[in-house]
């Protein structure tokens, strides 16, 4: 069984929104505060967080630090979210994590990249969303890439790459990520 492509539509390669600069520079002094709360701050953590976002972080959500993004505005947290160290949710494109999620150590969720085109590579951006469905569990070191849902109770091994859509209740490992069994 492999996964199947992401039926999300790719949003062309275009120049970083106004105002790019500006929310990065906001992000970073945000997480430079996030970063530096104590271990098990967690209502301090959520309190940052909600700045962060723009939005309330539920109560169940617990994010260890280091935790890294690149704006914020569009990352979106369910309930009883568990995130461990290092995570890196580049969010640009949106991330949408669902409830009863469970991320690992060094997890990357990218939301945007570039063109490969040497022309535009510079210039221009390209973002998708990433979605992460209820249930899921992202093991240490995995990627998930822009224009991904990772389907309910799905199960991403540790160092997977994922590029394509991960059906429900499936666990996918390796570089690309390929469904392995169902669960």
């Amino acid at each position: 069984m492999a996964a199947a492509h992401s039926a999300a539509v790719p949003r062309p390669a275009h120049r970083p929104p106004p105002g790019f600069r500006a929310d990065v520079e906001r992000a970073w002094e945000i997480l430079g505060r996030l970063n530096a709360l104590p271990p098990g701050d967690f209502d301090a953590m959520r309190a940052v967080l909600a700045e962060l976002t723009g939005r309330e972080i539920d109560p169940s959500v617990r994010v260890l630090p280091p935790f890294h993004t690149d704006g914020g505005r569009n990352l979106r947290f369910g309930r009883n979210v568990f995130v461990n160290h290092g995570c890196t949710a580049m969010d640009l494109g949106g991330i949408d994590i669902g409830d009863d999620v469970m991320i690992g150590p060094n997890v990357h969720l990218i939301s945007s990249g570039h063109p490969t085109d040497p022309e535009t590579r510079r210039s221009r951006i390209t973002t998708g969303p990433v979605r992460v469905e209820r249930g899921v569990w992202i093991a240490a070191g995995a990627m998930v890439l822009q224009n991904v849902t990772v389907g309910e109770d799905a199960v991403v091994a540790a160092g997977a790459v994922v590029t394509r859509d991960v059906p429900a209740r499936t666990l996918v490992a390796g570089v690309p990520a390929r469904v392995v069994r169902a669960l």
